[in-house]
């Protein structure tokens, strides 16, 4: 480890602890100190935990239909999460957080380019999210299975538009 690493990550220690002696909100100000450190928005790092637990709750439903005996209340939680963090979406996306900025993302430029789309395209998947939610009170697993696969296609339109392709 360099010199230079090893001032900077003492310094944010540092920081970390002084925050923590004040009293305030210390999980949140670490992060930011930590992102600031690194030079990267938290705001970065936070819409990309969320997106990751979006993903983890779709893979819950999935698991369920395709378990044979689905928990209806399990796949309605694991609903109610997604469209709960899908409607954070649109505050995730401040100006100058994208991959042409030089951040660790792959949100495209083209989301503050053309902002009513990406606001239409959240949009779409916080309304179909929500009827998931609703279709899953119903119990009823094809109804469940058709409308994950619309939100689905709700999820893949606005990655074809909006994220760089990484494969």
């Amino acid at each position: 480890m360099t010199r230079f690493h090893t001032v900077r990550i003492s310094a944010v220690a540092a920081s970390l602890a002084v925050l923590a002696a004040c009293g305030g909100n210390a999980e949140t100000e670490a992060e930011e100190t930590v992102a600031a450190a690194s030079g990267e928005p938290a705001v970065i790092e936070e819409r990309q935990e969320n997106y990751e637990a979006i993903g983890d709750a779709f893979k819950a439903i999935r698991g369920q239909l395709e378990s044979g005996e689905p928990d209806f209340a399990a796949i309605e939680a694991s609903a109610t999460e997604i469209n709960e963090r899908a409607q954070r979406i649109p505050d995730y996306f401040p100006a100058g957080t994208s991959v042409d900025e030089g951040y660790d993302t792959e949100a495209l430029a083209v989301i503050w380019e053309e902002p009513a789309e990406f606001e239409t395209a959240a949009q779409n998947f916080i309304d179909a999210s929500a009827q998931l939610v609703t279709v899953a009170a119903s119990g009823d697993a094809a109804a469940v299975g058709e409308q994950a696969k619309e939100m689905g296609g709700t999820c893949k339109a606005c990655h074809d538009k909006f994220r760089l392709e990484t494969d």
